[in-house]
């Protein structure tokens, strides 16, 4: 736009009653400035920044590797904590299994004890059965009532895990037998069980009561022990 125009659109709006803002010089020239020669970052600027960028990361350096250092010894230290913990928790555990089995093993040795006062009565309800032979009939009501009551109460000492044990042709064994007699015989092996005497009771893997026995020993002289001694 040339100066002639500009000169006549100030006069037209100074006509109309407009008042025209007026711009200073140095300001018009400074505008122009910017508009013929627009700014440019040489390549010799950008560099020159490069030294100071390299002073703060040698300033930051010493702080990094401090800051890495303080990580590794926490991470050591979570370690620690984390195997001090899995030790507690399986000691605890332990623990905890430990007194659950001392604890089942004292209600078996009270529930033990208390059998064990009992038994003597299932050994005279079978003394009874064994000896007593009814003759007449209200004989062998009353058999019959008194047997009744020994099953209802054989019944009850299995329910509860008393069990009797099966001795005759087993090996005497004095953690389950008490050996109350011994006879020479020859048809049966040293230390085979011939006879139960009194029945023996165990409640789980607690011997309640030993069993008494009759044990079969080796006849003195017997051929076959002087067969072995000569070879």
């Amino acid at each position: 736009m040339s100066a002639e125009s500009n000169q006549q659109n100030n006069m037209d709006v100074k006509q109309e009653g407009i008042p025209v803002p007026q711009q200073e010089p140095e300001a018009a020239e400074a505008v122009l400035d910017a508009d013929a020669e627009p700014f440019d970052l040489s390549p010799e600027d950008a560099t020159s920044t490069q030294p100071s960028a390299d002073a703060a990361t040698s300033t930051l350096q010493p702080e990094v590797e401090e800051l890495n250092q303080r990580i590794e010894a926490l991470k050591a230290q979570l370690e620690d904590r984390n195997n001090q913990y899995m030790r507690l928790a399986a000691d605890f555990e332990n623990y905890r299994k430990r007194t659950q089995k001392e604890k089942e093993d004292q209600e078996q040795q009270v529930k033990g004890a208390t059998i064990k006062e009992l038994l003597s009565v299932v050994d005279n309800f079978e003394r009874a059965r064994s000896q007593i032979k009814p003759q007449t009939e209200e004989e062998t009501v009353i058999h019959k009532s008194y047997q009744g009551i020994y099953k209802d109460f054989v019944d009850r000492l299995k329910k509860i895990g008393v069990a009797p044990m099966r001795v005759e042709g087993e090996e005497f064994d004095p953690s389950l037998h008490e050996a109350v007699m011994r006879e020479e015989t020859s048809e049966h092996p040293e230390g085979t069980i011939m006879e139960e005497l009194r029945r023996g009771y165990v409640l789980g893997d607690i011997v309640l009561r030993h069993a008494m026995v009759k044990v079969a020993a080796t006849p003195i002289g017997d051929d076959s022990d002087d067969d072995a001694a000569s070879e």
